[in-house]
């Protein structure tokens, strides 16, 4: 097919080069006319990907009508809290029969609306013409072309499966769903539970310290995505625990170094001076919180590193915090 992509950061490019080793035509958009240069010139994006070859069939482009001329797929690879501004400066671009494929990891802050819903909300597409790619997918590992999976979701399962396949590279396996606010709602929440897990690291605690953080975390963001009317087995799947314990496992992880940088100096300034990229998380997690709240579910972990992002608290207090939340029962049966 002929793909095009916008967004040329870390994730973008990676993906540009899935989809080329899966034998598609793409072209990679991006506002820095020097990547765009590099990217056609050298077949690398040195700023995002350094040490990188590319494949020589990718080409980029920053001139945003021959994107969408190009595409008989879009993929949008932007930043997440981004994404509506973005969306509305090319809204008028959009061609109605030509399907959406978001890999974006967020939750609006203004809005608490899910990706899909910001873009549903800025241009007019049909729900089957909307799908999205998500899973445990670290870019330094996938441009490394070392084996990895995916889920395409789409409440159409033929976009799913055109989705699917699409991206189906020889070491870049890609699953179907049709729960696409499971999918979502994972994707957004682990990077904040990521954040907790490197706070922990960064204030020298270890594996037990670590699982129990993953392991709750991942029953908030379960019970969360319950109760937006998610299914409980995507939560055990590539999109929930597979991607959780990427993010929350790898120094390659942004929203992990974040954490680390955070608990290491318990200052939001000094882990932002550590961490330059974008990290996800911190922007996302009062969305998150806030979404929790709207439906009645209790996140005490999302909640903690919320408040500390905020710089409510210091990470040392929202561990003791989160040691006095009351236990009861580990498994809600009902």
């Amino acid at each position: 097919m002929k793909i095009s992509l916008l967004g040329s950061g870390q994730w973008g490019t990676a993906l540009a080069q899935v989809l080329c080793d899966a034998g598609n035509d793409v072209l990679l958009w991006g506002r820095n006319n020097d990547v765009v240069e590099e990217v056609n010139l050298h077949h690398r994006n040195s700023k995002s990907l350094p040490n990188v070859e590319l494949p020589s069939s990718l080409r980029a482009t920053s001139k945003i009508e021959e994107t969408f001329d190009h595409a008989e797929m879009l993929v949008l690879a932007v930043p997440a809290q981004s994404l509506r501004e973005n969306l509305q400066q090319w809204r008028g671009l959009f061609k109605k029969e030509v399907p959406i494929v978001s890999t974006l990891k967020g939750i609006e802050v203004s809005t608490q609306l899910r990706m899909t819903e910001v873009i549903q909300q800025v241009i007019d597409i049909p729900d089957e013409k909307l799908a999205i790619l998500t899973g445990p997918n670290l870019a330094r590992e996938v441009v490394l072309r070392q084996p990895a999976g995916a889920v395409a979701a789409s409440v159409s399962q033929e976009l799913a499966e055109l989705t699917a396949s699409t991206f189906s590279a020889p070491y870049f396996r890609v699953y179907t769903s049709n729960d696409v606010v499971g999918c979502e709602l994972a994707g957004a929440a682990k990077n904040v539970i990521a954040l907790a897990v490197g706070m922990a690291i960064g204030m020298g605690f270890g594996e037990n310290t670590q699982s129990l953080v993953i392991t709750r975390g991942l029953n908030e963001v379960t019970r969360l995505g319950m109760a937006r009317g998610a299914m409980p087995l995507t939560f055990v799947g590539l999109a929930g625990v597979g991607d959780l314990l990427a993010t929350c496992g790898s120094p390659l992880s942004r929203n992990r170094s974040f954490g680390e940088a955070l608990g290491r100096t318990g200052s939001m300034q000094s882990a932002q001076t550590q961490v330059s990229s974008t990290v996800e998380g911190v922007s996302t997690a009062k969305a998150v919180v806030d979404l929790a709240h709207l439906v009645g579910v209790e996140a005490p972990i999302m909640e903690a590193v919320y408040e500390v992002v905020s710089n409510n608290i210091t990470p040392e207090q929202a561990i003791r915090n989160l040691m006095q939340v009351h236990t009861g029962a580990e498994i809600d049966h009902q």
